[in-house]
């Protein structure tokens, strides 16, 4: 069994060399700057536990990795550039290799799903990040992050059991399961707060507005009669499993989001989880001014250059009313 790894930012890179490390044979796809650096000198993790070196084959394209038919695929690319993946994963001559989400929002299984016939979702909490090429940082401790996965829509079958087995081997704590989408839309739930973080960072204002995305996204959920498994702090996973803990020399560069702007990704991924809400309140008839406003902010932040945290707050308190 080879793991192939598409994708190796924050979350892809801290899954490919967790378990380079752990002895899987695993294959890395990424691009630029990252796949340079790796190719050069490997993948540096760093865990509040110690700095790890991980050397894995890197490739820019999956053609290059050459897939197996024994291959397990796990797509990490934002939601955003998961159609340019699909299409290369195709193009190289995949078929009924399992195809694992790892990615944040709903969409990402649904739209696989129309191309390839051995679907996976995979609830990704894992408080990492990738802002230097050639290092990836994990804050997660004792285990490096928790994953929920199993098949799309529902159950699980023995790609599951064998990725989780790998995925626990490597210090992470991962957990097959038969309702994964519930899983994937409470962890949606927590991403609507990202662009929040991005726009104006997590100060007061912050903490006003959380709750209004969360109950707007509650409330759509429920009105499409979508169930949703709490995978916050009150999960208890969390406590036992995976709390935020330090990284000597390291301080946490904030959300995904805040990420991509800071990279200068040229997109983000606010459209599939803060869209989908607004998307769904569309059909269903439940208004969502906070949560659509946040889409249109990421797309001015993004035409105009905007730099993370440079959003004014009086802007946002009088477009919201607070």
């Amino acid at each position: 069994m080879r793991v192939v790894v598409v994708g190796i930012g924050a979350v892809g890179g801290t899954i490919a060399a967790a378990l380079s490390l752990a002895g899987v044979e695993v294959a890395g796809i990424a691009r630029g700057a990252q796949l340079a650096a790796i190719r050069a000198n490997g993948l540096h993790l760093r865990t509040p536990d110690g700095a790890h070196f991980a050397h894995f084959p890197c490739y820019a394209d999956p053609a290059e990795a050459g897939l197996r038919p024994d291959d397990l695929v796990v797509l990490t690319v934002k939601s955003q550039d998961s159609a340019a993946a699909l299409a290369q994963l195709r193009a190289a001559g995949m078929t009924d290799q399992p195809l694992f989400c790892a990615q944040n929002g709903v969409a990402n299984e649904a739209l696989a799903a129309r191309v390839l016939p051995n679907v996976h979702g995979m609830t990704v909490m894992l408080p990492a990040d990738y802002t230097t090429p050639g290092e990836v940082i994990t804050y997660g401790g004792p285990r490096w992050g928790i994953f929920d996965l199993g098949r799309w829509p529902s159950g699980t079958d023995q790609a599951d059991a064998a990725l989780a087995e790998a995925l626990n081997r490597a210090n992470f704590a991962a957990f097959p399961s038969g309702e994964v989408m519930q899983s994937k839309y409470g962890k949606l739930l927590l991403n609507l707060h990202n662009i929040v973080d991005a726009a104006i960072g997590r100060g007061a204002l912050f903490k006003k507005i959380q709750p209004l995305l969360t109950a707007e996204g509650e409330a759509v959920l429920r009105a499409a009669g979508i169930a949703w498994q709490d995978v916050g702090i009150d999960d208890p996973r969390r406590e036992s499993l995976m709390r935020f803990a330090k990284v000597t020399g390291a301080n946490r560069a904030g959300s995904s989001t805040l990420q991509s702007f800071a990279r200068g990704a040229g997109s983000v991924e606010t459209d599939f989880l803060n869209g989908e809400i607004v998307m769904l309140g569309a059909q269903h008839g439940v208004p969502t001014p906070v949560n659509g406003w946040f889409c249109r902010l990421a797309d001015r932040m993004l035409r105009e250059g905007i730099a993370p945290g440079a959003i004014d707050p009086t802007e946002v308190e009088r477009a919201l009313g607070l």
